[in-house]
């Protein structure tokens, strides 16, 4: 750590950094940042950064406001955004109390605690994020809603068009800031686009997830359009996913893999899935936090709806995708219930949680979903046990209220404020009066 802070110092020097940006992240996942001088940066190291931690959603309570933000110097990258005209950098940030413990409020410690109980269980865990998100003409909406910023569709190639622009540039500040790129084309929805990550611990998934918000919102101001991560921005067109595809692996060996199971898929892979399974209702109100985040679940275009798992099938909420043959590292599962908007420490802590429980408990995996969940009636899906996705909000605080595995994962603090914060949004939601009532009722009634 002291060779990294030195490098941090020295490249601060040489580069002519004039801002050190640090970033931390609230209990929703919104991005905070402070900037500090150069000259505050070795001060910042030793000590942290004192801030109130009373005025950011979440954090503390009011009696115990005094948090401090302490610089991650393996998170130093310099902002390409920025350019040559003073050159800015950023780090992100544990937060800690004055006394040095970490903070119970800080997502990045919520994410780190279940990463080292998975560790002391042997396992690395690693993430790879495909992200959708939207561009659109800009962020005022018209009479007939969100105008998006072209009409193109699924992988659709636009010569000279906004999105192609956007996407070269948007990979290369990614690549610039060291994250690197897999692939990225057009989505299924106009103006919808698709960026994916590459595989990672998932720490460093879930700082390059809210580093990859931040860049693609700056790319596109730069290109005269607006980007949104919100799940479902238009009602006739596809939400904004994040499937993540995940795996286990000990030391070097990828514990999903088991030459000659079905899908190579080994019974710990087995155990994983059936935990996230078993616990999905209950994570639902983290993983789609939002009133919005319903919307996509249940409006089709391969969200899933439904509690299911299969193979190449993509109506399951988890699928076990293709595997490569003589190529067991490639074995994993991918989760398709998580949107865009999520706060990925959270999220990727409640996940790995419900796959450890699955495996500490040997969790017995349900029969595979074979055919198309959505095309089948209520009764088939009740015959086969394939219980339903919360159909709002205020249906997934009702499991999450109830559930021991999301306390213990997130601790009382931010359970009970992620609980009180969604619940006021469900309650403001609830007491709308929307267009489609006055449409449908006004003139009827």
């Amino acid at each position: 750590m002291d060779k990294q802070r030195d490098f941090v110092l020295r490249t601060i020097e040489e580069r002519g950094v004039k801002f050190v940006r640090l970033w931390f992240t609230d209990v929703i996942g919104t991005l905070k940042s402070v900037a500090i001088a150069p000259a505050e940066v070795e001060g910042a190291f030793a000590e942290g950064i004192g801030f109130d931690g009373s005025a950011i959603e979440g954090l503390t309570r009011s009696f115990e406001s005094d948090l401090l933000a302490q610089p991650d110097p393996t998170t130093f990258q310099i902002l390409p955004w920025r350019g040559e005209i003073d050159p800015t950098a950023r780090m992100f940030c544990d937060l800690t109390t004055p006394d040095g413990q970490p903070a119970v409020s800080d997502p990045r410690h919520v994410l780190r605690r279940t990463l080292a109980k998975a560790a002391d269980a042997g396992f690395t865990f690693y993430t790879h994020p495909e992200i959708e998100f939207y561009l659109l003409k800009s962020s005022q909406i018209g009479p007939e809603g969100p105008i998006p910023a072209d009409s193109a569709g699924y992988f659709d190639n636009v010569p000279g068009g906004t999105a192609h622009d956007f996407r070269r540039r948007a990979v290369r500040m990614l690549e610039d800031l060291g994250i690197s790129v897999e692939f990225s084309h057009h989505e299924g929805g106009p103006g919808q686009n698709e960026i994916d990550l590459r595989y990672a611990d998932a720490l460093t998934t879930a700082d390059n997830i809210m580093t990859f918000r931040t860049v693609v919102k700056e790319v596109a101001i730069e290109q005269g359009v607006y980007a949104t991560f919100m799940p479902k921005p238009l009602s006739d067109h596809p939400g904004s996913g994040m499937h993540t595809h995940m795996s286990l692996f000990e030391g070097d060996v990828n514990a999903f893999y088991e030459e000659g199971a079905q899908y190579q898929l080994s019974r710990t892979g087995r155990h994983f899935i059936a935990g996230l399974l078993r616990h999905a209702n209950e994570i639902a109100a983290v993983t789609n936090q939002f009133v919005n985040s319903y919307k996509r679940l249940w409006s089709g275009g391969e969200a899933p709806s439904f509690v299911t798992w299969g193979h190449q099938n993509r109506s399951a909420l988890v699928r076990v995708p293709m595997y490569k043959p003589n190529k067991g590292q490639s074995s994993r599962v991918e989760y398709r219930g998580l949107d865009s908007a999520t706060n990925p420490y959270l999220a990727y802590a409640l996940i790995l949680a419900a796959g450890l429980k699955g495996i500490e408990e040997e969790y017995d995996l349900p029969p595979e979903a074979e055919d198309n969940v959505w095309t089948l009636s209520d009764a088939e899906r009740r015959a086969l046990g394939y219980e339903p996705l919360p159909a709002s909000l205020d249906h997934a605080l009702e499991f999450m209220e109830d559930s021991e595995l999301v306390a213990e994962t997130l601790g009382e603090q931010v359970f009970n404020y992620v609980l009180l914060n969604k619940r006021k949004e469900w309650e403001a939601y609830r007491g709308q009066v929307t267009p489609f009532e006055l449409k449908s009722n006004l003139e009827l009634l």
